[in-house]
């Protein structure tokens, strides 16, 4: 994709709110297997490419599945990497662990690299993992039963996983659609997991914009009724204007250009995962998993599974026109940015993942 520059002068001030998107979940268990008939490549022994950790803000989430697998499948030491997964209780803490030098890489949402860069950072994705937000806006059946449009959270408190998030982001770009802006509601961080159950069902907010496998959980136990969707394809096209990177392995260039080797087995790894996923069956994921990612229940686990199943990348490539959908979503929920510069090609690269293609023919 041909390099766009994006004009206006700094906004920092503006940019240093937005963060990470944060959504938590239990700790991942470093455990499974591969199926028999997937090629593995050949191991380089464990730890041949020495040790590194990825963070990750609520790995539980469906949104990070490609990472789980390719963890818990056991892909990471195949490629001769020692990786060490540590989740934080959002997706800003673990960028700020990658940026304090406690970890080395961090899955999040692939926006994370235009807001960095903003602020003078160098940051690049190296995997994609997802090709949609994978999140929805559900308003509290308790505290608003007469419940007629999105006016009517006018003067509500709207929870997300944190302020500046992609929760966030895409619930300010639902209501936006309604005509309400941003101080027609009150954004609270609420975490995730049962943090974000319990502010929704005691009514410390009125609504909840989440992932999955939560919002489907809440759905199903009929505490939300859905009222915006970004979790197929289609909605993202009908509300964000194109395919919108989601979830990726993103790092810092100093990384990627000091240790090539362990960026081109992260990439190998992720692209195995999500060749596996491409063919597995429901009943393989939650055998996969550990059982804390169903968030005790299996049956709901599965219905969102299978509902943004169409969203992970088959390949792992950054989409054509996917870093600029990302940036005019952004601009479009900041107006503050303006024509602000910023040089999409230096957010993301697709050379680790077209070698990856190669070694297991995705």
């Amino acid at each position: 994709m041909n390099s766009r520059l994006l004009s206006r002068r700094a906004f920092a001030a503006a940019v240093s709110a937005l963060s990470a998107a944060s959504v938590c979940a239990p700790a991942l268990l470093a455990h499974g297997r591969a199926r028999a008939d997937e090629p593995h490549g050949e191991p380089q022994g464990p730890a041949a490419l020495g040790r590194l950790t990825i963070a990750v803000g609520g790995q539980g989430v469906l949104y990070h599945l490609p990472l789980a697998l390719a963890d818990q499948l056991g892909y990471f030491r195949a490629e001769g990497l020692d990786v060490s997964v540590r989740d934080f209780p959002a997706g800003a803490l673990a960028l700020q662990a990658v940026q304090d030098g406690a970890a080395d890489v961090c899955s999040g949402a692939y926006e994370h690299t235009l807001r960095l860069q903003l602020r003078g950072q160098s940051y690049r994705s190296l995997v994609l993992h997802g090709r949609a937000p994978q999140l929805a806006l559900g308003v509290s059946q308790r505290a608003l039963p007469a419940y007629k449009g999105l006016g009517d959270l006018a003067g509500r408190r709207v929870g997300v996983s944190s302020i500046g998030s992609s929760t966030h982001l895409a619930a300010s770009l639902l209501l936006a659609r309604a005509g309400m802006g941003a101080g027609d509601v009150s954004f609270v961080g609420v975490g995730s997991g049962a943090a974000a159950m319990s502010a929704l069902r005691t009514g410390q907010v009125h609504a909840l914009c989440h992932a999955d496998p939560l919002m489907t959980l809440l759905e199903q136990k009929g505490d939300v009724r859905i009222v915006g969707d970004l979790r197929s394809l289609k909605a993202s096209q009908d509300v964000l204007g194109g395919v919108m990177p989601a979830g990726c392995l993103y790092a810092p260039q100093a990384f990627v250009q000091k240790h090539p080797a362990q960026a081109q087995a992260l990439a190998n790894a992720v692209v195995h995962a999500l060749k596996w996923l491409q063919t597995a069956v429901p009943a393989d994921i939650v055998k996969t998993v550990p059982a804390a990612f169903l968030m005790g229940d299996r049956s709901a686990y599965l219905t969102a599974f299978t509902r943004v199943r169409e969203t992970y990348s088959p390949h792992g490539l950054m989409p054509d026109d996917g870093a600029a959908t990302a940036w005019k979503v952004l601009a479009r929920a900041h107006p503050e940015l303006g024509d602000a510069r910023v040089d999409l090609a230096r957010t993301f690269t697709n050379d680790f993942v077209r070698k990856a293609r190669i070694k297991f023919n995705v």
